[in-house]
């Protein structure tokens, strides 16, 4: 028999055996009352012998990691929410019966609670000798150390809840992604902007360019889309009034996955009436400053071998500058189709000749060129208007968008513009984007007429902005896949699990 099934066989055996001796393998009556951090914190600096003078009485909940047994006693380690504390078992600090259920019936795995005071071993390890022990959860299943560890990678994400136990580091990011999160939300709600919820199931997509998810409801008797963005949804709340709102929000796109990207993934976007966009770089560089110095108490992060500084300002440089002192684009073959093509093949970049929006090639050229040398915070600003549906025109030049990307470790963490609000513009812009339906399918399929509507009772003049949460937390915890940051990513189905 495969030594897996050979383990559960006998695990099953032992929950029988409980069974049968009147004890119940999962009750619910046990109430721990400490953590493991706190007790370590709190006698970490204590000699043996001052411990010894202490008599207090401490109850914790957790996962029996370790067992080693030497005679009448067992050493082992449990892990809290919180932390792993070592626990001693010894035969003359118990019942004899509580003695024997941990020595028999215990294994590796098991959700047990204790009450203990806290002793220090010869090398000085703070532990728990047990005053009294019960088992809380049978655990059916071994922990995957036993045969091979969790190195299969794709496993990790599979099976989150067995990294989580067995990962300090899968920990650790989760703990940040939560601290990140909190301290964007503290941030804008001090700073006077209120968190609004809007739907995530849109009758018309829009807010961005990708393909959606379609669901059907049946009530309605009609296909609700999966949003993409809440973009056109929180400029209605400018229309009515609340001049600075965000949100913190799931979007879906149905496209493929890597380590960028995600079917399902969070994005911050918040919008701010009479603001424009050089305004929310500021804020911009305010926030990931701020962030940084809560976080890690200094200015810089490490990602993937590189020190980042966040500093502000941050570096600024226009899109079309970008392609060519960075992206190396001759700068004359810019405006030539032709030519522009042929630098593309030569360098295996595919271009979508059907596209007739120079914008369009100039930004794939950007992805492939110029996105992965983007490793200190830079600001790239001055985007094509035809590539920017939704943004304000630059008054001095109308081919250009008030609009900028924030870049951090090669990677694109924000996305802002100063709003379109001008509705004769925007009704334009959503007619000749429509027209290239037939060769971009990422473009919504019909016009937002409601949202026109909306505009056309007036949107003060504003700013916005959407920051890839996840990518925020990727940089932050050093993580080179989006996969590491997300508790369960999207995977293939798997038959054989």
């Amino acid at each position: 028999m495969h030594e897996e099934a050979q383990f559960i066989k006998v695990r099953y055996e032992k929950l029988e055996k409980l069974k049968e001796m009147g004890l119940n393998p999962y009750p619910n009556d046990f109430k721990p009352k400490d953590k493991a951090k706190f007790i370590k914190n709190l006698y970490q600096d204590l000699s043996p012998e001052e411990l010894e003078k202490r008599d207090s009485i401490f109850s914790i909940g957790g996962r029996l990691l370790s067992k080693r047994e030497m005679g009448k006693l067992i050493f082992g380690h449990i892990q809290d929410g919180s932390d792993k504390i070592q626990i001693l078992v010894a035969k003359s600090e118990v019942p004899v019966e509580e003695f024997e259920l941990f020595k028999k019936f215990i294994d590796i795995g098991d959700i047990i609670g204790i009450k203990g005071r806290v002793i220090k071993t010869k090398t000085g390890e703070i532990t728990l000798l047990v005053k009294s022990l019960r088992l809380l959860a049978k655990a059916l299943r071994p922990l995957p150390e036993k045969f091979h560890g969790l190195k299969d990678v794709e496993l990790r994400y599979r099976m989150r809840y067995l990294d989580l136990i067995m990962n300090p580091r899968c920990r650790e990011i989760f703990l940040m992604r939560t601290r990140i999160i909190q301290y964007i939300r503290d941030y804008l709600i001090s700073e006077g902007f209120i968190e609004v919820e809007t739907p995530m199931m849109q009758p018309i997509v829009g807010g961005a360019t990708a393909r959606p998810f379609v669901t059907y409801h049946n009530a309605l008797d009609m296909n609700l889309y999966l949003r993409i963005a809440p973009e056109l949804y929180l400029k209605r709340l400018l229309v009515g009034g609340f001049e600075r709102v965000f949100e913190l929000n799931r979007n879906f796109r149905n496209e493929g996955v890597s380590s960028k990207h995600n079917p399902e993934f969070t994005m911050l976007e918040f919008y701010e009436a009479y603001a424009t966009y050089e305004d929310l770089m500021k804020r911009t560089e305010e926030l990931f400053y701020g962030l940084v110095r809560d976080l890690f108490g200094g200015t810089t992060i490490n990602y993937q071998g590189n020190t980042i500084d966040l500093t502000p300002p941050f570096k600024r440089i226009k899109f079309l500058e970008a392609l060519v002192t960075i992206g190396g684009v001759p700068e004359e073959l810019l405006w030539d189709k032709d030519r522009l093509l042929k630098f593309a093949k030569e360098r295996g970049i595919e271009l979508n000749i059907k596209d007739p929006r120079l914008g369009k090639w100039w930004t794939k050229l950007f992805e492939e060129l110029v996105e992965a040398k983007l490793i200190q915070p830079t600001f790239i600003t001055e985007y094509p208007v035809e590539v920017s549906p939704l943004a304000r025109r630059k008054d001095e030049n109308p081919v250009i968008a008030e609009r900028f990307e924030l870049y951090i470790g090669g990677k694109e963490i924000a996305n802002a513009f100063s709003e379109l609000n001008d509705p004769v513009d925007q009704r334009r812009r959503f007619e000749e984007q429509l027209k290239l339906r037939d060769i971009d399918e990422e473009i919504p399929p019909e016009i937002d007429y409601d949202f026109l509507r909306a505009l056309e009772y007036g949107m003060p003049p504003c700013a916005g902005e959407g920051i890839g949460i996840d990518r925020v937390v990727m940089l932050f915890t050093d993580s080179s896949s989006i996969r590491e940051v997300i508790l369960f990513p999207h995977l293939r189905r798997r038959e054989d699990l």
